[in-house]
């Protein structure tokens, strides 16, 4: 097979061939109105679909999924909320039901494996694979760790499994446990890979890789908010001659987040957090702090005051986390104090507020923070608390976002309460 090489990405290269390299450049240079019913896919996977309300795809899925329903290996640049998930499950299901297994088929052999670095990820990428494949009749395992082992290989054995939904480190755990073979996977989708890599997992992810067939025989898609040297280094090793799209949105930072920075002494943070807290408009808040003991310390301050709020951070375990998300996302509490880690996977309509009680070290998290609100077209609010241990950090964020951040001083009726 003849090879070219791809366009220049962030300083990186992958060898495609001339046929994905043509494909590619189409793709990149312009973002066609495509609808669902133009893509052939099966009926059962078009009803769960239109049953969503989904009518035209996003810039990525109207990009990627012409390759992807041929079956060919992709690499996607895209940040959180731009339909990736939906690109990938689309092309998941349409070639699971239009490639059905002749012969017997045994349990714990998946077709399809999706890895993601967080538990709330995971769970949130099954939420929407059982959406649009309501009517499909595939089955979707989730395997994530902190939650009950036995339970878990329970569903595995009841069933044959379709599509397993994974952490890295639960599935080793099945693997190595021999609870679960990954010979016969067809389909393979590693989501934010960027952060599994930044999270540390990337040798875990080598191992489950080398457990499924070689990557030119199994269909290989690779998501990353970020296209890094060791990113696409990673991809050239698990990807079959892919086509690459990358999808900028027109805005890193949403209009429709009002951006604030609160210049404060460090020692007034939580009483300005409480302030903004009883105000009438802070309906349903998340708080974010770097750490673990932050956040614990920040959670436990507010309950002290008789507001009930939740936490999520890796100490708590994934039941508690779980039920936590629900009530958060039921209404029954209105205040969530997150590292970001734990605050991955949280998609959630209607969150007025987003407050920065410290201000994140990645400036990458600081975008994917403010991001939990603002969303569905509502307005939101953020607010960054920056003082004197944390300013430093704002010209990277600002970097990042290509403006200025307007930094005031504390209204004067927040440091009266």
């Amino acid at each position: 097979m003849c090879y070219a090489r791809a366009p220049l990405i962030n300083g990186c290269t992958l060898p495609l061939s001339d046929q994905a390299l043509e494909a590619a450049e189409k793709t990149a240079s312009q973002a066609p109105d495509v609808s669902f019913g133009a893509l052939d896919l099966d009926p059962s996977l078009m009803r769960g679909i239109e049953a969503l309300g989904f009518e035209k795809c996003s810039p990525i899925q109207a990009q990627i999924l012409p390759h992807t329903l041929q079956g060919h290996d992709a690499i996607g640049k895209a940040q959180t909320g731009t339909g990736k998930t939906a690109a990938f499950l689309i092309t998941l299901f349409n070639d699971l039901l239009n490639n059905p297994v002749e012969g017997e088929r045994y349990l714990a052999e998946p077709r399809a494996v999706i890895l993601a670095p967080t538990r709330e990820l995971v769970m949130q990428i099954a939420d929407d694979a059982r959406q649009l494949g309501k009517f499909t009749g595939l089955s979707t395992v989730t395997l994530i760790g902190g939650a009950d082992y036995a339970k878990q290989l329970a569903k595995v054995n009841d069933r044959v499994t379709d599509i397993v939904v994974a952490t890295p480190g639960r599935l080793i755990d099945f693997i190595q446990r021999g609870d679960m073979h990954l010979d016969r996977v067809e389909s393979l989708v590693l989501d934010e890979a960027d952060r599994m890599l930044d999270m540390g997992f990337i040798p875990q992810v080598k191992r489950i890789v080398r457990s499924t067939p070689k990557k030119e025989d199994r269909q290989t898609l690779l998501f990353s908010a970020t296209f890094s040297q060791d990113i696409m280094s990673l991809a050239t090793q698990w990807t079959f001659d892919p086509i690459t799209v990358e999808i900028e949105p027109e805005r890193i930072a949403t209009e429709n987040v009002d951006q604030r920075v609160y210049l404060l002494e460090s020692r007034d943070r939580l009483g300005v957090l409480k302030a903004i807290l009883a105000s009438p408009e802070s309906t349903s808040v998340i708080v974010f702090a770097n750490r673990r003991d932050q956040v614990r310390r920040v959670h436990e301050r507010l309950q002290k005051q008789g507001l009930e709020c939740g936490i999520l951070s890796g100490e708590i375990t994934q039941a508690k986390r779980t039920k936590t998300l629900e009530q958060f996302k039921s209404g029954r509490i209105r205040v969530l104090v997150a590292t970001d880690v734990a605050g991955r996977g949280i998609h959630v309509d209607g969150v007025s507020h987003v407050i920065n009680y410290d201000l994140p070290e990645d400036p990458e998290d600081y975008v994917h923070r403010i991001g939990r609100t603002g969303r569905a077209g509502e307005k939101g609010v953020s607010i960054s608390f920056a003082s004197e241990d944390n300013a430093f950090l704002l010209p990277e964020i600002e970097a990042l976002l290509g403006q200025s951040l307007k930094c005031v001083q504390v209204p004067e009726e927040l440091l009266k309460t």
